[in-house]
């Protein structure tokens, strides 16, 4: 065959040309048509489909550390395709074979029902007669990124990262290429701009996305990369365009190399990838649609339960029954819906490099676990429980019981980290071992809600039946998916909190299963706000969980504070709550109420930002929600610092509406606001630094 391969699905426009001789090319993929002299023709062969890297293999291209030019690549042919509807939408899959190796790529296109975003990912089949050693291959590869319009790309293209670490998580930025060493000199260069993630924290770094924005042509380009552990992705120069190449694991990047028998298979991990008209907001409105497509169907996700859990600026991991049982009257008071217990609960004293059995503590519970738990479901909630699951304390009981094969191995050693050994969920035993502790907690103690912690980091990988460190790594990370899926089938209603010392593990491959994300361990609410304003642009605003913890020390204005930094998304509440004064009390209640009259919005709003995407450095920070109907915006405003107590909100989706509005929360307030329904601006005053005010703008008189 040879031609094009035309799509236009959901406002996505893709073509795929196939020569006389089987190359194959993705000339286009975007939000807009194709222009008919985007290409010149004598640059068509460097738009690839897919690259791929066997050892042993040349490469025919200029190529530095990146991976294009790869063999056989560049050798692949052409050998069917099936464009056919399933239940999700569209699926593309098209056939590559190269002869000399018997080596066999399909690359997935799996679109979906009204949003613009597509998943992608391979599948490598050796159908040859000896061994395939894969270095590299791309998840998704596409040149031309840049081609609408006719600025050159140093002014057209904006790139936004999410960088990201411990209490400093979700920290965007967004630059010119030339800002990251990019500049358009030449038509290719050794040059790249990547982000790459090794270790089991999938996010220690960057939250595994990127924006890429084209502001003559009004368009963007986005991409998410779906896995739990190891990630790649990077832009250069190709063809005199911009090329993208987004990928799991790779033997340069990530110490990932993985060796094909005959007959063997091997999937790669998958991405998200998009396009939209539009700038930062319009791709975040489509991922944000995605993420609740392909997210595992739950309750949790529409209900929007309140939590309550003990940890942060409260029982800090040393829970005991008479501190608990204030808290818990107090939770209940206020309105919370699921109280958790955080670490420590099953073991006295210094427990960090001792856990692993996950049996209550006698000392801190002398009447048992189970009277606090039921003293909880007595009290109307939910009760729950803090686990890290996936590692083993140097110290633990459970070692004698162990070998070598339940933990990650390199050299020959136990892979240690922070006083603990990571737990390779490839064992059946390890498996047993886990389900054994959900079953108990679950069946024996009525447990609903588990906040799943994991503060290691287990570095590049096991060697342990494995090719590679990396391909070590992988397994144990599509395992450990597969016995979450298992355990979600058996405990479907049960609510599991993905956390990793905060947002450390944030992505995609975990929260597509669970159903709630910790976004960080920040102690600090006034620099909580960034981070909470940031959140709904890597995960759903139902999924992301902030913490409000008002302070012992505290007054009024830090209450309100606290409490607005999660009132759009997803209320993590903690605090003394039991030793607040009666109004500062009043404050929570109010607070978790309104938030209740909302809630059922939350799950169909989308996120933006009239000031631009927060940072902490900023004296005003925004986020705004608007309802699926359109008619009514929430806004979260808070002042920082600064001596201008007036901000100008623009609010373009409400322009020329005569809109309603008023503070929310608190009800009683000194902050005042005026609307322009001309210019679509909201002017706020609010007086004193760190305060924070929830808007309410709706409609006026809409039919």
């Amino acid at each position: 065959m040879s031609g094009l391969i035309e799509i236009t699905e959901n406002g996505l426009y893709v073509i795929i040309e196939i020569t006389e001789a089987g190359d194959i090319r993705l000339l286009h993929f975007a939000a807009v048509p194709m222009a008919s002299d985007a290409i010149p023709e004598r640059r068509k062969p460097e738009f690839r489909l897919l690259e791929l890297q066997l050892t042993g293999e040349d490469r025919g291209e200029y190529h530095g550390r990146m991976h294009r030019g790869s063999y056989p690549g560049l050798r692949m042919v052409y050998e069917s395709h099936a464009d056919y509807r399933n239940e999700l939408g569209r699926k593309l899959e098209i056939a590559l074979f190269d002869k000399p190796t018997g080596l066999k790529a399909v690359q997935h296109f799996q679109f979906y029902d009204g949003v613009r975003t597509v998943r992608c990912w391979n599948v490598l089949t050796n159908e040859g007669t000896s061994p395939a050693a894969i270095e590299y291959v791309s998840s998704f590869a596409l040149t031309g990124l840049d081609k609408e319009g006719s600025w050159d790309r140093d002014v057209k293209m904006k790139l936004s990262i999410a960088h990201n670490g411990w209490q400093t998580e979700l920290q965007w930025r967004t630059y010119t290429l030339p800002e990251l060493g990019l500049s358009h000199l030449g038509d290719r260069s050794s040059k790249r701009i990547s982000c790459s993630n090794t270790g089991s924290w999938s996010s220690a770094e960057h939250i595994p996305m990127g924006v890429l924005t084209n502001e003559e042509a009004r368009t963007v380009f986005f991409w998410q990369i779906e896995n739990n552990g190891s990630w790649h992705w990077e832009l250069f120069e190709q063809a005199d365009r911009l090329a993208l190449l987004v990928s799991g694991p790779t033997e340069q990047d990530n110490h990932w190399w993985v060796k094909l028998e005959p007959g063997e298979e091997f999937v790669t991990v998958p991405v998200a990838v998009g396009a939209a008209e539009g700038g930062f907001e319009q791709a975040i409105a489509q991922l944000t649609a995605y993420r609740r497509i392909i997210r595992r169907p739950n309750a949790d996700n529409r209900e929007l339960r309140i939590i309550f859990n003990d940890y942060m600026n409260c029982l800090w991991a040393d829970p005991t029954t008479a501190k608990l049982l204030p808290l818990v009257d107090a939770a209940a008071e206020a309105g919370c819906e699921y109280f958790c217990i955080d670490a420590g609960w099953y073991a006295p004293g210094d427990w960090w490099d001792g856990v692993g059995e996950w049996l209550p503590s006698s000392e801190r519970f002398p009447e048992g676990i189970k009277y606090v738990l039921d003293y909880i479901r007595a009290k109307g909630m939910v009760p729950g429980l803090w686990l890290e699951l996936e590692v083993m304390g140097i110290n633990s009981s459970m070692l004698s019981r162990t070998n070598d094969d339940w933990f990650f191995m390199r050299h020959g050693r136990k892979v240690k980290d922070r006083r603990r050994y990571q737990l390779d969920y490839r064992n059946a035993e390890v498996v047993a071992h886990a389900n054994e502790v959900i079953r108990r907690l679950v069946e024996d103690y009525g447990v609903g809600y588990i906040k799943m912690d994991y503060n290691i980091n287990a570095g590049i990988g096991t060697e342990t039946d494995a090719d590679s460190f990396g391909d070590g790594l992988l397994q144990h990370n599509r395992a450990y998916l597969a016995w979450m899926d298992a355990l979600f089938k058996r405990y479907p209603d049960l609510v599991i909190e993905n956390c990793s010392s905060g947002g450390m593990r944030m992505d995609y491959a975990m929260l597509s299963r669970q159903s709630i994300q910790s976004t960080s361990d920040q102690s600090d609410y006034v620099k909580y706000a960034a981070i909470a304003a940031s959140s709904p642009a890597a995960l759903t605003p139902e999924q992301s969980a902030i913490w409000s913890y008002p302070l012992r020390e505290g007054d009024d204005e830090e209450v309100v504070f606290n409490m607005v930094n999660a009132l759009l998304l997803r209320v993590h509440q903690s605090g003394h709550l039991a030793e607040l004064s009666p109004r500062r009390k009043e404050l929570v209640k109010e607070a978790l109420d309104y938030y209740k009259s909302i809630r059922r919005e939350i799950p169909e709003a989308l996120p933006f930002w009239p000031l631009g995407l927060p940072t902490n450095q900023d004296d005003w920070i925004c986020l705004g929600l608007q309802s699926r109907e359109r008619d009514r915006v929430y806004l979260a405003v808070w002042r920082i610092r600064g001596d201008d107590d007036r901000i100008l909100l623009p609010i373009e989706r409400l322009r020329g509406y005569e809109t309603d509005v008023r503070c929310a929360y608190p009800q009683v307030n000194d902050s005042s606001w005026g609307w322009n329904a001309e210019e679509g601006q909201l002017t706020v005053r609010m007086p004193s630094v760190t305060t924070a005010r929830l808007f309410e703008l709706r409609i006026a008189n809409r039919e």
